[in-house]
């Protein structure tokens, strides 16, 4: 079994678990590229290492990272010296400091600060107000930041920092419509939307026009598709999925959220 490279960035609904089974279904012909429209973790990309990539999202504080350790304005070393210094005063202060640094990082964007704050919230939880504010709450473990896990999220910025050097890899804050509009017939789309219904910790809304959208999109484009999206859980069925599942194949492997049910994820 493959060892799967975690991101460092936290993703609420993260595929790490099933990147490895994703990727079975992945076939990419030379020069293609592989397209994230809701690069969200990366996790899925981030393991196929391909030799070219278009990671998309609408967030720009999760875009402005990545872009920050492929210029190298971030390195492993400059995020322990970080980390170490601010795990410190978390230590030290407790929970005001981590509001502190909250207020801190939506006045200046800091993206060492959105690191900081990524692992210090509530259960890895990103979410923004309308306003654009960071405003999830403090996750209740000021000695959060020991060394072992300070060089673990910078063992993961290492790994970012040494594929994004080899690899063409471009990192773009855009919306998800204009990314699908850019494929080629012989790129490969990865689509892991936000859930209808289900999500809503999402940069900006997501709701049943976003939806029919993304899915019309889809059945247009001539590139190659995956789609990520939850199938059926005990309770109900995607009825999105439904309307659509008929033009396409669908293979369902049941998971389970830290944070939900346990439910199948199914991808197209």
């Amino acid at each position: 079994m493959r060892k799967i490279i975690i991101p460092p960035i936290k993703c609420q609904g993260i595929k790490s678990k099933l990147a490895g089974w994703i990727l079975e279904f992945v076939k990419l012909q030379k020069d293609a590229r592989w397209i994230e429209p809701f690069m969200g973790s990366g996790v899925v990309g981030f393991n196929l290492q391909p030799e070219k990539a278009l990671f998309c999202d609408i967030n720009p504080h999760l875009i402005n990272f990545y872009n920050s350790i492929k210029a190298g304005e971030i390195t492993s070393e400059t995020a322990r010296e970080f980390l170490e210094k601010e795990g410190a005063l978390l230590k030290e202060k407790g929970e005001s400091y981590y509001y502190f640094v909250r207020e801190r990082f939506n006045e200046t964007k800091d993206s060492l600060d959105f690191l900081f704050l990524n692992r210090a919230c509530f259960n890895g939880v990103m979410r923004f107000n309308r306003k654009g504010f960071f405003n999830v709450p403090f996750g209740h473990k000021p000695e959060k930041f020991a060394k072992a896990y300070i060089t673990k999220i910078c063992n993961q910025i290492e790994k970012v920092e040494k594929v994004t050097q080899i690899f063409d890899w471009q990192f773009v804050c855009q919306d998800f419509r204009q990314t699908i509009l850019q494929s080629n017939k012989n790129d490969v789309i990865y689509c892991d939307p936000p859930y209808f219904g289900r999500h809503t910790d999402y940069f900006n809304s997501w709701a049943e026009t976003e939806e029919n959208e993304l899915f019309g999109l889809l059945e247009k484009t001539a590139a190659k598709f995956i789609l990520s999206t939850w199938h059926s859980n005990e309770y109900r069925d995607n009825r999105e999925l439904e309307k659509y599942s008929k033009n396409f194949e669908v293979v369902t492997r049941q998971h389970f959220y830290h944070v939900g049910a346990s439910e199948k994820t199914a991808s197209r």
